[in-house]
């Protein structure tokens, strides 16, 4: 099975954990400050904090910015629903917009038409690795007052308008799943240039307490105080060693995940009915998902048999994602139901997310292609 995703593990990051596997600390310790201080350098910001999971950074997140009852956060509806789920976690109301019909990015014009009085922040999704229009989002929460947070799961490495995703929005949140740009087999980060969040973060992933143990045996101390009630979302010193050993070849994985995009754009240009999502020239995308449109008017073929299809041959595709206001839960909790959203409607009934991940080789991207032109011209 070629599969659409999964992590790459070398030596050299086995070696790295096992390293502090032998040492003293394997929790709160010294790796987390360091993985924290390089991917706020790499992306330019001020601040990074280290949690256990995307899905943790985004309830971090949304703690920082007081998000609680009673309060609304525009989200998009074409993202996993972490994006959303966070929202709720808290007590929040997520109000779900629509998106661009090229992109899939969360639409500004859609966000405009969503804010009340009750909307506190907005959440941008850089779905599959592309930036959204960042300029257009932050001029509305600034009119509005709002606090803008990127959800910027699949976009490490990327770039809009020469600026690095992490560095675009008021908090910015990453994933270190296995499928992602680099992994510390599950992992989070919170990128900001404020202080005061960064501080409420650190609170929140450890109890809510103020100081962790590191600190506390630096002062010889053993005094510490809970101030709100916060979560254990820390995360391992020896999953820190991976993520810092996996750095160091981010920027060789990136251009391996283009490379590949650029042979499927050229591919796809002569398979009708396949239809790549738009990248805007502002940007430079990072490929976290190369994710296609499947006509069944121009191929003949369902979605549904297409999917079957590839899968029974060895090529692993999967659908991201549907949309979050579809799901039982906010349909019966939220009121959420069909037509709310309609691009991004349409959209899920032709997505296809088609294997891209660094270790694919040349050969391997062929196969795919080929197996796509085949069952297509059946």
């Amino acid at each position: 099975m070629i599969r659409y995703g999964r992590q790459s593990v070398d030596e050299e990051d086995i070696q790295a954990v096992v390293e502090v596997l032998r040492s003293d600390w394997l929790t709160t310790g010294p790796k987390v400050a360091e993985f924290e201080e390089l991917l706020a350098r790499y992306v330019g910001g001020k601040y990074a904090v280290a949690v256990s999971s995307g899905t943790a950074a985004l309830h971090a997140a949304m703690y920082a910015l007081g998000i609680g009852p009673g309060q609304e956060v525009i989200v998009p509806a074409m993202t996993f629903a972490s994006s959303a789920n966070c929202v709720v976690f808290l007590g929040g109301t997520p109000v779900f917009a629509d998106v661009e019909p090229e992109t899939l990015l969360l639409d500004p014009q859609e966000v405009e038409k969503k804010i009340s009085p009750r909307t506190k922040a907005i959440i941008a999704v850089d779905y599959a690795g592309q930036p959204c229009n960042y300029q257009a989002l932050q001029d509305i929460a600034g009119r509005h007052r709002l606090s803008l947070v990127a959800d910027a799961c699949h976009s490490l490495g990327a770039t809009y308008r020469g600026r690095l995703a992490g560095s675009l929005a008021d908090l910015s949140v990453f994933s270190f799943h296995p499928v992602k740009h680099i992994t510390t087999g599950e992992g989070g980060m919170i990128t900001t240039d404020q202080e005061g969040y960064a501080q409420r973060l650190r609170i929140f992933r450890n109890h809510g307490i103020k100081t962790d143990h590191r600190q506390r045996e630096r002062e010889d101390s053993w005094f510490y105080e809970m101030v709100d009630l916060g979560y254990n979302y820390r995360i391992t010193d020896f999953q820190c060693a991976l993520g810092l050993s996996q750095m160091k070849k981010l920027p060789r994985w990136l251009e391996r995940r283009r490379e590949i995009a650029r042979q499927y754009d050229t591919a796809f240009a002569g398979i009708k009915g396949i239809h790549p999502l738009a990248v805007k020239p502002e940007v430079r995308h990072a490929y976290h998902l190369y994710v296609v449109r499947m006509n069944q008017e121009e191929t003949g073929i369902e979605r549904g048999e297409f999917f079957r299809g590839l899968r029974s041959r060895g090529i692993g595709v999967n659908v991201h994602y549907i949309p979050v206001h579809l799901h039982p839960f906010y349909q019966q909790r939220f009121g959420t139901s069909r037509g709310m959203c309609p691009v991004a409607e349409a959209a899920y009934e032709q997505l296809l997310s088609i294997p891209l991940y660094p270790a694919l080789t040349d050969e391997d991207v062929k196969i795919v292609i080929d197996t796509i032109r085949t069952l297509i011209q059946q």
